[in-house]
């Protein structure tokens, strides 16, 4: 009974993760610049996962799934690396979830993602140059959608935070071994 408990939990918010990622690829088709589940999506599974090298590997799956088709880019790498920074936040909400903790995850989400994704000297030197100056400036060009992505991060954590609490108060026994 309790490895089909932990199964089933697991497929769940291994579910909740990949519907995360359809929607991200949503809003590829409308424009939605930042304005994702990524953030939200590598924390609840931090939050959620027990297993440590399943918190990283089903977003980071998620992701290489919708990147096929989005298609892949320069950088890469480093929206990967930002999002299992933010699984790491998640990790310190386990056993801690509640609306401010949440939020606060949230928060340390677009932080994280957009110090990490705007670090200039992660960009060729046509780009930013590789100096103080250089990454001033992609700072400042990364401003705009900075607040799309603190919005994405909230708006998504609240959605799928909120989701699967209702998922264990109606299912009951089946994810409460969280």
């Amino acid at each position: 009974m309790i490895k089909k408990i932990l199964t089933t939990q697991v497929i769940i918010i291994a579910a909740f993760v990949f519907a995360a990622a359809i929607i991200r690829l949503l809003s590829f088709q409308f424009e939605w610049w930042n304005f994702t589940p990524i953030g939200a999506m590598a924390l609840f599974s931090g939050a959620y996962f027990k297993d440590k090298k399943m918190a990283f590997i089903v977003p980071l799956t998620a992701m290489i799934l919708s990147d096929a088709i989005i298609g892949f880019y320069n950088g890469i790498q480093v929206v990967y690396i930002a999002m299992c920074l933010v699984v790491l936040v998640g990790f310190l909400l386990q056993n801690r979830i509640n609306i401010a903790s949440v939020i606060g995850g949230s928060l340390a989400a677009s932080v994280i993602f957009f110090l990490v994704t705007n670090f200039a000297l992660i960009y060729p030197e046509t780009l930013y140059p590789h100096t103080v100056a250089g990454i001033i400036t992609s700072y400042t060009a990364g401003l705009p959608f900075f607040k799309n992505t603190i919005m994405g991060d909230l708006i998504f954590s609240a959605v799928l935070f909120g989701a699967y609490q209702l998922v264990k108060r109606n299912v009951g026994t089946v994810v409460n071994a969280t």
